[in-house]
């Protein structure tokens, strides 16, 4: 079996695309709730979350910049959380539909497999760009439907985890909880991805390196 070489970005490259949207989608957000709830109450600190996410999109439109899927699908999602918890004059239904929201993705991660279009696939390229030709290879696109089992497990995870917080905790701490709840169980699958893609990649031949560092050429003397 011919050995084949792919190179994955390195570690600077992938915290420059994963490192923003970690800010600004769950520190930023957290930040201005908790200020929120100590400075103008519960559905203010609810209101803040929402105009920073328009905000964090206007000015990508203003700037010309490419707007992430994944801040849309957050405006959206978060815009319906509000209206849905305002109608229904509930805390609860505010901080539930998260959860309900999060076993939606694990089942979209599980139904995308028997269609033969992982999502874990799609939703690689917004936090470690890969090159097309390794979306292409039958292995790798294999990879991403068995992947794709992984992350709609540590979604349902995460949603089991998240309901149980929400009914035993204060809203503060629950807010906290939530937050390390579920960067943990998205950090520990990010790294049981990446070692289950090497290993999977090795068994077929296919070796997943990043690139050495390039230094810069020594001057010429004379």
């Amino acid at each position: 079996m011919t050995s084949v070489h792919m190179e994955i970005p390195d570690l600077r490259t992938v915290a420059r695309h994963a490192v923003p949207r970690v800010v600004e989608g769950t520190l930023i957000p957290l930040a201005l709730f908790l200020l929120g709830l100590r400075v103008i109450g519960l559905w203010g600190a609810m209101a803040a979350g929402l105009v920073w996410i328009y905000f964090a999109i206007g000015a990508r439109v203003v700037l010309r910049r490419r707007v992430p899927g994944i801040l849309v699908i957050s405006a959206l999602t978060l815009t319906a959380r509000t209206a849905i918890a305002l109608l229904a004059h509930s805390v609860v239904v505010y901080f539930l539909q998260p959860s309900l929201a999060t076993t939606l993705v694990a089942a979209a991660f599980l139904f995308s497999v028997p269609l033969d279009r992982p999502l874990a696939g799609r939703l690689a390229a917004d936090f470690c760009p890969l090159p097309v030709e390794m979306h292409a290879n039958t292995h790798v696109h294999r990879f991403f439907r068995q992947i794709s089992l992984l992350w709609a497990f540590a979604q349902l995870l995460n949603a089991g985890l998240t309901i149980w917080l929400l009914f035993s905790q204060s809203v503060a701490t629950f807010v906290v909880l939530r937050s390390a709840v579920s960067l943990s169980v998205t950090v520990i699958a990010i790294v049981a991805s990446t070692l289950w893609f090497k290993r999977s990649m090795a068994r077929h031949g296919i070796e997943v390196r990043l690139p050495r560092w390039q230094r810069a050429p020594a001057a010429v003397t004379a």
